[in-house]
């Protein structure tokens, strides 16, 4: 399920970021691969960013807006030091 939660909300930002980089290529006379090089990686982060605050501080709900109503949640994550 973590698996499935964690594809949700990396794939649903980064389609939200091409397509909002695809629209502004259509307003702005620039060279097509410059801008969607450009713009879909910050679009990516802010959409993420915006929802993930959202989801945070304002109501877990926001959460499916990134595809998925919760994030993901992985055991184990404390990690022992490596010993040299």
């Amino acid at each position: 399920m973590n698996l499935y939660a964690s594809l949700l909300r990396t794939g649903v930002p980064s389609a939200v970021g091409w397509l909002v980089a695809v629209a502004l290529r259509h307003g702005l006379d620039l060279d097509a691969t410059a801008v969607a090089g450009a713009l879909t990686p910050v679009a990516i982060f802010a959409y993420y960013g915006v929802f993930r605050f959202a989801e945070e501080h304002v109501s877990p709900r926001f959460g499916w807006l990134l595809g998925y109503a919760r994030p993901p949640k992985y055991e184990g994550s404390e990690l022992p030091l490596p010993r040299i």
